[in-house]
């Protein structure tokens, strides 16, 4: 019973890590004032160019980083249409998931089928041999532990450093960002970079740990399912964490449940977590003076600047 228990919390971890770096990635894009709908097809590039690397170089390394990269690179086209030329954040992104899984599709024809022995397991000394919570906590790949830090890390800033301020500051206001001297474009980019970056990262994870391997739109709607965990962690690190596990846990529990033979249909127990996230963007909207007050003020206005 207690290998089932631990068995279950990990693969719980490994479905909510991709969520993790995909939403925490949107968030600080959202913090900005921009919305960006095209995490979909970044997750599926980041995927295919982050498998790919491993496959050609062997390096789990390079293969994070093309990660990272193939996200942030994609997300910079996004940036430039709608900072650079104005474009509708809602169409262009829409535009970039739907690009982005054909692109993904087509750069990764090659590779279906080919299988990867997965990120290696780092054992933190002593750590991971207390019981129960050692093999939980200390005994992970790095892009886990990698998503640990991040929502520290992120939430930290937010709240405390100079540089969270400025960017809250340009996502409430970006006429009175601007008027006290803040760049607010260039502000804007380097959350659409980060984000991308997250996305692709989320990717990464998803091909290179969670199934090691290329198969054609792997990310199986995790996209959409972070752009609704941001509204429903109503912009905060700690909720979103939380409403990540929330949902990898859902995830997990289908497979589960088909495995134990429960007497549901796999097609209805397969959309329990899309079910799940509809039931709680129906529940948030009911109370829409929470997410007015949480939500950043110029989140999908475009910016016009005055000088």
């Amino acid at each position: 019973m207690y290998d089932i228990l631990i068995a279950a919390i990990l693969t719980i971890i490994t479905a909510a890590t991709p969520l993790v770096y995909a939403t925490i990635g949107e968030m600080i894009t959202e913090k900005s004032g921009v919305l960006n709908l095209g995490v979909e097809g970044m997750i599926l590039v980041g995927a295919v160019c982050g498998f790919a690397a491993v496959h050609f170089t062997g390096s789990a390394t390079l293969a994070i980083l093309a990660g990272f990269g193939a996200g942030a690179g994609l997300a910079l086209v996004f940036a430039v249409l709608v900072l650079g030329f104005q474009a509708t954040q809602v169409a262009t992104g829409l535009a970039l998931t739907i690009f982005g899984i054909g692109v993904s599709a087509l750069l990764g024809q090659d590779l279906v089928g080919i299988a990867y022995a997965g990120l290696p397991k780092i054992s933190i000394p002593l750590l991971s041999s207390i019981p129960l919570i050692g093999p939980l906590l200390f005994n992970h790949d790095v892009m886990v532990y990698g998503s640990f830090m991040l929502v520290f890390a992120v939430a930290w800033l937010l709240k405390n450093s100079r540089a969270g301020l400025i960017l809250r500051a340009v996502g409430d206001s970006h006429d009175a960002a601007h008027a006290i001297g803040y760049p607010v474009i260039k502000i804007r980019y380097l959350a659409i970079l980060f984000g991308g970056g997250m996305a692709g990262l989320a990717g990464a994870y998803l091909s290179l740990a969670y199934s090691p391997l290329w198969i054609e739109n792997m990310s199986a709607g995790r996209g959409w399912i972070a752009l609704a965990l941001v509204v429903f962690a109503t912009w905060r690190p700690w909720r979103v964490f939380i409403g990540a596990y929330l949902f990898g846990g859902l995830t997990i529990l289908q497979l589960h449940a088909q495995a134990l033979g429960v007497g549901v249909p796999a097609q209805v127990m397969s959309m329990l977590p899309y079910i799940a996230t509809i039931v709680v963007l129906v529940l948030i909207s009911r109370d829409l003076n929470k997410i007015k007050l949480n939500a950043p003020a110029c989140i999908g206005k475009p910016f016009h600047p005055t000088s």
